[in-house]
């Protein structure tokens, strides 16, 4: 018995081994050896069973009847409120997508850079996000980038390089003047 189903296995395995990546279809499915699907244990199903009457879980109580909470420790003072609180959350607190100069040296962008134009070249996700220039890398043609943020070293090497930086707050502020 243990020898076939040994044999059986191995089969499998073979079989499994000629299939190539991704051609599951229904013609060349190969069964299942026995022995790989486990069936769920059903408790509580009388004394024959031997997990008949209690199920497995002892004889009454909290745990018997599963109402223990998440984090419960038995009554004693739960790790959550023993610690103490630390820090708070910032209201207006904004998280900014860091970009290197290498990251737009590598996808070949020149002229001028917007978060449009970072989209399409797959550096952001969206154009909303906010997005802050760093200096990681080296520039060498001279690009005109407008940004929610810019490191120092970052400034540096764009207008050594013959560029100018703007950011997007400025511009969208004077948008919003011109049409007052």
């Amino acid at each position: 018995m243990k020898k076939e189903r040994l044999e059986q296995a191995a089969a499998f395995g073979k079989e499994r081994a000629k299939k190539k990546k991704n051609t599951d279809t229904t013609s060349n499915l190969v069964p299942v050896p026995k022995g790989a699907k486990k069936e769920k244990k059903r408790v509580g199903r009388g004394p024959g069973s031997k997990v008949g009457k209690t199920a497995g879980r002892g004889s009454k109580g909290q745990y018997a009847r599963n109402t223990v909470r998440r984090g419960f420790e038995g009554g004693q003072m739960p790790i959550h409120r023993r610690l103490p609180k630390r820090g708070f959350t910032a209201k207006f607190h904004k998280e900014f997508y860091p970009v290197n100069l290498r990251d737009i040296e590598k996808s070949g962008l020149t002229g001028n850079i917007d978060a449009k134009i970072m989209v399409q070249s797959k550096i952001l996700d969206k154009e909303t996000t906010l997005f802050k220039i760093l200096g990681t890398g080296e520039i060498k043609k001279a690009i005109h980038v407008i940004a929610d943020g810019f490191s120092q070293s970052a400034k540096e090497k764009i207008e050594k390089a013959g560029g100018s930086i703007k950011l997007r707050a400025e511009i969208e502020l004077a948008a919003s003047e011109t049409k007052k």
